[in-house]
């Protein structure tokens, strides 16, 4: 008898962590009357050009996959939808874990979308475990509103170990569901390490979340993230703790006035609100509203789009560069031998590196 686990043919896909895993459906149903088509690159195009969640899901699930096969058919398909992406605003949503990013991503979504209609896609970056590379991706559950909005789609990812958490994928997902009709998305962050700079070179407008009353404001104010943030907003402003979001306000509005004009040339602006309770959503909104308009009157949207684009480019060099050294199988031989004479202290570090990457090219030029 054929086993399903030995067989390529009934290797399927889950979305708990980005790689392959075995279908949890009954494989044997693909012999029957049941089957399900491949679907090809041109079906994926056509199902995501018609704004079908569902083809769009599978299709962001081949851009996740590390199977070879798969990537092949992603990257077919994100070059046909590409001419059809770009016209959306893309919005990244950082802060501190517990600052309450789901719960006002979803007062955002629905007060954006009740008043301005479109679609909303939220693309939530999950942290992966460092042992398992699985996620919980719970974001969803905590977004009760737009989870059954007609309009909205909520995509949660893993972060699969890469840089700051941002999920590796994260900036063709943003493609794809552009080109579904998605004319705002919402990209989330762990809130931790880089994941920040990773987010603000994929979105127009980068807007931090952050606390007050937690008992040092100024610990909020660090130099990297106030100079990427085009907008912070105080959580949690409500009952007793509005006095505290107020100070906290004015502490961040005063380290402002002490850096650099931003590029862009607009000035961060400092606002207050409460997502639990709904209170601000709209001054929020209008925030972000304005300072579209700004800098494409400036010219600045179109240049940071273009900046962005560059930017990836050489991320994704370097992302193919990595694998190739990786995956080569004369280095895989060497690694472990390299790792234990620098275990046992006969090499430095950076001299096994040398060795190793003067190995991988010699073998190129072969």
């Amino acid at each position: 008898m054929l086993h399903p686990e030995n067989s390529s043919e009934y290797k399927g896909l889950t979305v708990n962590d980005g790689v392959e895993q075995p279908s949890i459906v009954n494989p044997y149903l693909q012999r029957g009357r049941f089957a399900r088509r491949r679907l090809t690159a041109a079906d994926y195009v056509e199902g995501i050009l018609k704004g079908n969640v569902t083809i769009l899901g599978q299709a962001v699930t081949l851009v996740e996959s590390t199977n070879p096969d798969h990537q092949a058919i992603a990257q077919e398909v994100i070059e046909r939808c590409l001419p059809y992406s770009g016209k959306s605003v893309r919005i990244g949503i950082s802060g501190v874990p517990g600052a309450g990013k789901s719960t006002s991503i979803d007062e955002f979504g629905i007060h954006v979308l009740e008043r301005t209609g479109g679609r909303l896609a939220v693309l939530a970056i999950d942290p992966s475990s460092e042992k398992t590379k699985g996620s919980i991706l719970g974001d969803k559950t905590r977004m009760e509103k737009l989870s059954v909005h007609p309009d909205s789609f909520i995509r949660p990812s893993p972060s699969a170990g890469s840089l700051g958490g941002v999920a590796r994928k994260t900036r063709e997902t943003i493609i794809l569901c552009e080109a579904a009709g998605f004319d705002k998305i919402f990209v989330e962050t762990v809130g931790v390490g880089q994941s920040e700079t990773a987010c603000h070179s994929m979105v127009d407008f980068f807007l931090v979340i952050q606390l007050a009353g937690t008992g040092d404001e100024l610990q909020g104010i660090k130099r990297g993230i106030m100079e990427m943030a085009d907008g912070i907003v105080i959580n949690k402003c409500d009952g007793d703790n509005v006095d505290a979001c107020q100070l906290a306000a004015r502490q961040f509005r005063n380290a402002l006035h002490l850096f650099p004009m931003p590029e862009s040339g607009w000035t961060p602006k400092v606002l207050c609100y409460s997502g639990f309770y709904g209170l601000g959503i709209k001054e929020v909104w209008d925030m972000i509203f304005e300072y579209v308009d700004f800098v494409k009157a400036n010219g600045y949207f179109e240049h940071r789009r273009a900046e962005q684009a560059k930017y990836w480019m050489y991320e994704s060099i370097n992302e193919q560069l990595r694998n190739g050294f990786f995956q080569n199988p004369t280095i895989e031989g060497l690694l472990p031998r390299a790792e234990e004479t620098v275990l046992a202290g006969q090499k430095t570090s950076f001299v096994a590196a040398k060795q190793l990457l003067d190995t991988y090219f010699s073998l190129l030029k072969q």
